[in-house]
């Protein structure tokens, strides 16, 4: 049996939370760090409470802007980030013009440099080391170590005051299966956050995951919220233009 939205597992026990205790920890101003990838694996229940909400000031932690409508790209449209960190844009012009326009700071970072930042703020390590952007503008600022013959720029670890993510299933203590695709970055984010909500599609009675299909453990995991479910249309849904 999947548990409502509202309700508590075990009289009490679990992680098992509503939408509305969830958005308490989101608040103006927080750093927000998400999953997905082009709103795959973007968690759209919490992406609209958000929005319902009216929390502003966001910095946010990504891979992507998503599109203007779809994922992570409909707070960014509202205007409701003051921040970006991400590996690009390219899919939400809305973004760029707000980054040219000087609305809306925009950091860069290869993906693979981003994807280890994160990692190393969800494992407890400082930074890592990149040879990307040695001798480049990307050095400029930042601190660089020799190793050998080599050189490498430091990059600090990256962490959030919250994490959201999007998964398949959940027990009642937070340990998640995600699906296909979606899984993308939501690992890596869902170890970063101070606080980690997890946002899926069903929840299951503990023992019913099979353990060797669990992917993020649920020690890493603060609260669980069963999802409504996607709210915008993807670009592949799109009707094509009828003369």
């Amino acid at each position: 049996m999947v548990p409502s939205e509202n309700s508590r597992v075990n009289e009490g026990e679990g992680k098992v939370r509503s939408l509305e205790e969830a958005l308490q920890t989101i608040s103006n101003g927080c750093t927000l760090m998400f999953g997905g990838f082009g709103g795959i694996g973007t968690p759209p229940t919490l992406v609209e409470g958000i929005l319902q909400k009216g929390v502003e000031d966001l910095t946010i932690i990504g891979n992507d802007t998503g599109f203007p409508h779809i994922g992570i790209g409909r707070l960014v449209t509202a205007g409701r980030v003051k921040k970006v960190i991400a590996s690009h844009i390219g899919s939400n012009p809305n973004a760029g013009q707000m980054m040219e326009q000087g609305t809306m700071e925009v950091v860069f970072y290869p993906q693979g440099t981003l994807c280890e930042k994160i990692r190393a703020g969800g494992v407890g390590l400082g930074g890592i080391l990149v040879d990307v952007g040695v001798g480049t503008i990307m050095e400029q600022g930042k601190d660089t170590v020799s190793i050998g013959e080599k050189t490498y720029l430091v990059e600090p670890a990256l962490t959030a005051d919250v994490a959201i993510v999007h998964a398949k299933k959940a027990d009642p203590y937070g340990n998640l299966i995600y699906d296909k695709s979606g899984r993308n970055l939501n690992p890596l984010v869902a170890m970063a956050g101070q606080i980690t909500i997890a946002e899926v599609d069903e929840i299951v009675p503990l023992g019913e995951l099979d353990p060797e299909s669990i992917v993020t453990p649920g020690i890493f995991v603060d609260m669980v919220i069963l999802s409504r479910g996607v709210t915008w249309e993807w670009v592949w849904e799109k009707k094509p233009a009828t003369e």
